[in-house]
């Protein structure tokens, strides 16, 4: 995801020069073309993620197209206060990448773990978040969020991540994309576990269990249009992120549902409210909270299994 960033906004700064990159001191051989094409144009602010913020904010309201980089934490949670004040008061439009969202950077402990800046980002007014599902969706995002008038939070994985689309869809902020169709369950994906969800899909399919994936690569605002869609026609809507569960994207899902009374089973998977208290990758940091392919399509056969029969609220 993060080669996928780096060449897309190369690419879309030859075709704009309001664009501007500012780094929080990573990252520097991955924008190598950037800065030997554009060295006025690129600033590595060093760990001083607040003043970084502060920075872009002063570009903006000059007329440039302030981006952020660095790594997910250090772009929300510890400079929170500036982003709240510095870019949503002001509705600027600054461009907010953090990498290594979720367990990306497990093996590097609990300061590089991000397991809350959805919910953080999502309570500011007027502040978009997109979390893309796979190194596609990266680069419809940025260009997506290079024509907003207000600030964006752009969440990304790391390294590696499998492309999904073998061809680019059509791409909206706020407008989910049906990767997989199928009739009983409705898997809500968002960010980097998109390919985990089509695993379990296929396997849930195995067992007779019809299953459609939608990745949500935009958090907020959520695409109205498609959960009413969702909730009408599913038996079971799963929602699953690399985040914790209070405050993420199952959080917003099921606010949308209780604020529209829909009355439709949700299962919503993500990350427990506890730190993660072992050593070890990405792969074992998911499996500690169930979040692999196998353990999602072992939690999904059995909330469908045993799922309450709900009525329609009156």
């Amino acid at each position: 995801m993060r080669n996928a960033f780096a060449a897309e906004i190369t690419e879309r700064a030859a075709e704009d020069r309001r664009i501007v990159l500012l780094s929080g001191d990573i990252g520097n051989r991955l924008f190598d073309p950037f800065k030997a094409s554009f060295p006025e144009r690129f600033h590595n602010c060093g760990v001083a993620e607040a003043n970084m913020v502060g920075v872009s904010a002063g570009l903006a309201l000059s007329g440039f197209r302030p981006v952020l980089y660095t790594i997910a934490p250090f772009i929300t949670s510890r400079c929170f206060e500036q982003v709240k004040l510095d870019l949503c008061y002001h509705s600027l439009p600054v461009v907010v990448v953090g990498v290594g969202g979720g367990l990306s950077y497990a093996s590097l402990g609990v300061t590089h773990h991000s397991f809350e800046d959805i919910a953080l980002l999502r309570a500011l007014p007027g502040m978009t978040v997109v979390c893309p599902g796979d190194p596609v969706e990266v680069r419809l995002a940025l260009r997506a969020a290079l024509s907003q008038d207000g600030p964006v939070y752009i969440r990304l994985g790391k390294k590696g991540e499998p492309v999904v689309h073998k061809n680019p869809p059509a791409f909206s902020l706020g407008r989910g994309i049906v990767v997989r169709t199928g009739t009983e369950v409705c898997l809500l994906s968002t960010g980097n576990l998109l390919p985990h969800a089509l695993t379990a899909a296929e396997e849930l399919a195995k067992r007779g269990v019809s299953t459609s994936v939608v990745s949500i690569h935009t958090v907020k605002p959520l695409d109205d249009a498609l959960l009413e869609e969702t909730a009408a026609e599913y038996r079971l809507v799963v929602t699953l992120e690399e985040h914790s569960l209070a405050g993420g994207f199952g959080s917003a899902v099921a606010e949308w549902m209780a604020d529209r009374r829909k009355s439709v089973p949700l299962l919503r998977l993500g990350m427990r409210d506890e730190f993660l208290p072992e050593a070890g990758g990405q792969t074992h940091a998911r499996c500690f909270f169930g979040l692999s392919s196998e353990q999602l399509c072992e939690r999904i056969a059995d909330a469908l299994h045993h799922k309450p029969i709900f009525k329609e609220a009156p």
